[in-house]
């Protein structure tokens, strides 16, 4: 990497010290200059030879790219939740169907398979094991009725990360559905849905993607995009969408089904501007440099006497490092932290959380070592 490249890449590194990826990210430039060039021509020009459209089918390709999938089954979504409520509200359920997740998940993996409980449809959830979700334990509880296993590929308060491709060759095994909510590793860690046998997959731009809120991306295998029925359906659901003069209720044989109405173009273009420096640097590089840093910040809090509940077995890793202390108040040292010495972290489930990125540097992560007091 040209460190000095990437860091100018990041306006947020001359204010703070941010090590909160894991809620809502700074917008790299990229992203910024992408969403102001479409609102500069939609200002001045309105839609005229905006080519706007067919930037998003450029942006598509780059979020494809990213999974290792192919442009027909990815397509826009204003958030995570969104995209998992799409899949629940669109399978067939029989009174006594269960789902397989965990007791850890965020809200936006929970309530949405919640909420088909009164359709006969139980949830099960995997019990977290000192901030570990075994993976066998996740298997043991799928049987004969398990239609789908909905899990995050990282853990948003512990940072477990998930061996999706063990899983999902489980689940094919078991003819069972793999749905993941992929917004606490995408644009971290390395995402491959034909490798890891994903079948459905959600997750928004504002996190490790360095994008804004309210875009996202939603992948769908083609294998099984006509078992999903669109849940919202509108005039660019159908095949000919741009006929508006004749109806023709039939849907799209892609991912487009799953589009109810125009796209939020502004956050697709910023989307595309994240995706293009995601993909520049590389996922495999980022991911080395975000579990690096993290290894130098565990060995230093952890000298300090703090209480690391994040695995650090390298396959269960990630960008996210939840630590808590004996003698502290988590959320007094979190607010100081930020007031005093504009560092950034969040408490999370009663602990600190801290989640840097590729950009942040080695002396940024000593400075956290070092403002933390010793027990």
């Amino acid at each position: 990497m040209d460190f000095e490249a990437i860091r100018s890449e990041m306006p947020i590194t001359r204010n703070y010290n941010f090590q909160n990826h894991a809620g809502i990210a700074p917008i790299c430039k990229r992203a910024a200059s992408a969403m102001r060039q479409y609102l500069a021509h939609a200002e001045e020009n309105a839609y005229i030879d905006g080519g706007f459209y067919a930037h998003a089918e450029k942006v598509r390709q780059q979020a494809a790219q990213l999974i290792n999938a192919n442009a027909d089954e990815v397509t826009f979504i204003k958030n995570t939740s969104e995209g998992l409520s799409m899949v629940a509200n669109g399978l067939a359920w029989n009174n006594g169907d269960n789902i397989v997740t965990t007791n850890v998940e965020f809200p936006a993996n929970l309530y949405p398979w919640q909420n088909l409980e009164s359709r006969g449809v139980k949830v099960r959830t995997v019990l977290e094991e000192a901030g570990r979700i075994p993976i066998e334990s996740i298997m043991e509880s799928i049987d004969g009725r398990t239609r789908i296993v909905s899990i995050s590929s990282v853990q948003f308060a512990s940072g477990y990360r998930t061996d999706l491709a063990t899983l999902g060759e489980y689940c094919v095994s078991r003819g069972v559905f793999l749905c993941v909510d992929a917004i606490q590793s995408l644009g971290a860690m390395p995402i491959d849905v034909k490798g890891m046998h994903i079948d459905f997959l959600a997750a928004d731009a504002h996190k490790w993607l360095l994008g804004p809120e309210g875009i996202g991306i939603f992948y769908v295998s083609k294998e099984i995009q006509g078992h999903l029925k669109p849940s919202c359906v509108g005039w660019m659901s159908v095949k000919d969408h741009n006929n508006f003069d004749h109806y023709n209720f039939e849907y799209n044989d892609s991912i487009r089904r799953f589009d109810s109405g125009s796209y939020n173009l502004a956050g697709i273009y910023a989307l595309g501007g994240s995706l293009e420096l995601i993909l520049e640097i590389g996922v495999d590089k980022i991911c080395q440099r975000i579990l690096m840093l993290t290894d130098r910040l565990v060995d230093g809090i952890r000298d300090k006497g703090y209480r690391i509940f994040s695995s650090r077995i390298r396959a269960e890793s990630s960008g996210i490092v939840a630590f808590s202390s004996d003698v502290h108040d988590h959320d007094q040292l979190q607010r100081h932290l930020q007031s005093e010495h504009r560092l950034v972290l969040a408490v999370r489930k009663g602990k600190l959380r801290a989640s840097p990125h590729f950009y942040t540097t080695e002396k940024e992560i000593d400075q956290l070592i070092t403002l933390l007091p010793r027990h």
